[in-house]
């Protein structure tokens, strides 16, 4: 059986509701419209799918890169990082993984210290080395992709440092209010 599928904005939600003559109706407070919606993550380093300069990799001084972002959806209490690469002979390899970076924040700085947990709040997950904080592109032979994703929050999370990747997303299940991607990549 068909069954159409229908997609709502706000914009058309609101005309359909002047159009029926729905006064006093209000969309209550607690309604997540665009919830999941995606924002920009980027990074003053390099580009969408562009090289992630040696600097930020295990060839050179094996540091985070600077990352940056705007307009987070409402309601938002908190961000998680999670930075993977899915070309990883073994499966997806985690490189990153930090999560309760506070609501105000729009950036991550270059070298984000590896201390389990950092003086805004910030705590550090274990990636697939085993070990807190970042580990930068390292792979075996060829081009891979490097995931960065960010996750806006509508909670902080009571997770205790040195979670791993499946970990926080079992976590952030059901609390995820949008998300933003940055791929970069890396050859040896």
């Amino acid at each position: 059986m068909f069954r159409p599928h229908f997609s709502l904005g706000l914009s058309s939600l609101l005309f359909i509701i002047l159009l029926t003559g729905c006064a006093g109706f209000q969309i209550p407070e607690d309604l997540s419209i665009g919830a999941g919606d995606a924002f920009p993550l980027i990074s003053p380093v390099f580009t969408q799918d562009q090289t992630i300069p040696q600097k930020y990799t295990c060839d050179g001084d094996d540091i985070s890169p600077p990352l940056e972002w705007t307009d987070p959806p409402r309601r938002t209490q908190s961000f998680a990082l999670i930075m993977d690469d899915p070309d990883a002979p073994t499966g997806t390899w985690t490189h990153w993984v930090i999560f309760n970076i506070p609501a105000n924040a729009r950036s991550l700085p270059e070298a984000v210290p590896l201390d389990p947990q950092l003086e805004d709040g910030s705590m550090h997950g274990k990636n697939s080395w085993r070990w807190l904080g970042y580990g930068g592109p390292c792979p075996p032979s060829g081009t891979h992709n490097y995931i960065f994703t960010l996750y806006a929050l509508d909670t902080m999370l009571d997770l205790p440092v040195g979670v791993t990747a499946e970990e926080l997303l079992q976590a952030i299940d059901g609390h995820v209010r949008g998300q933003a991607e940055l791929i970069g990549t890396y050859t040896r």
